[in-house]
C-alpha cells in the first residue's frame, strides 16, 4: 500500500511538471513568434502606404513629365532632410519650380525646399526668391490648379479603364454564354 501511494505521489508531481514545462515551453514559444509577425504586418502596412503614395503621385508626375517611382524616391530624400515636410508642399515646390523655372531661373524645387526646411512657408519663400505678394499668392493658386487638374485627368483615366475592363469582362460573358448555348 505505501508503495502505491508513493507511485500515486510521484506520477502526480511528474504529471503536473510535465503540464506546467510544456506550458511555459508553449509560452516562450509563442513569445518567439510574435515579434516575427509584428515585423512582418509592420513590413506589409509600409509597402501598402509605400504603394499608395506612389500610385497618388501619378497625376503630378505626368504634369512634371517624370515618373512617380522618381518622385516618390525625390520626395524620401527631402523628407529625409526636412522631416516636417510635407506632401503638399514638396508636389507644390515641384509644380511651382516646373511653372516658374522658366521666367525666374532662381526659382527651383530644390531652392524653395531648403527655404521651406528654414522655416518659411510657402509665400515667404517665393517672395525670398524674387516674386512680390500677388505674384507668389497668383503662382501658389496656379500650381494648386495644375495639381488638381493633373489629378482628376488620372483619376478620370482610371474610371475609364475600369469601364472598359467591365464592359469586356460582360463582352467575355455573353461570348462563353452563347458558346455554350450553341453546344
Amino acid at each position: 500500500m505505501k508503495i502505491s501511494r508513493i507511485m500515486w505521489y510521484a506520477g502526480t508531481v511528474f504529471t503536473t511538471l510535465a503540464m506546467l514545462a510544456a506550458s511555459t515551453t508553449a509560452a516562450a514559444q509563442q513569445q518567439a513568434r510574435t515579434p516575427h509577425v509584428r515585423t512582418y504586418a509592420d513590413s506589409t502596412r509600409a509597402e501598402r502606404q509605400r504603394a499608395a503614395n506612389i500610385k497618388s503621385f501619378r497625376g503630378v508626375a505626368v504634369k512634371l513629365n517624370t515618373t512617380p517611382f522618381a518622385l516618390q524616391n525625390a520626395f524620401e530624400n527631402a523628407r529625409a532632410a526636412n522631416p516636417k515636410l510635407s506632401r503638399g508642399n514638396f508636389i507644390a515646390a515641384n509644380v511651382l519650380a516646373d511653372n516658374l523655372g522658366a521666367r525666374h531661373p532662381n526659382i527651383t524645387a530644390l531652392a524653395i525646399l531648403s527655404s521651406l526646411q528654414n522655416g518659411r512657408n510657402m509665400g515667404q519663400t517665393l517672395q525670398s526668391l524674387g516674386l512680390s505678394g500677388a505674384e507668389a499668392k497668383q503662382a501658389r493658386r496656379a500650381a494648386d490648379r495644375d495639381t488638381k487638374d493633373a489629378d482628376k485627368q488620372i483619376k478620370n483615366a482610371d474610371k475609364r479603364a475600369k469601364e472598359a475592363d467591365k464592359c469586356a469582362k460582360e463582352a467575355d460573358k455573353r461570348a462563353r454564354k452563347a458558346a455554350h448555348d450553341n453546344q
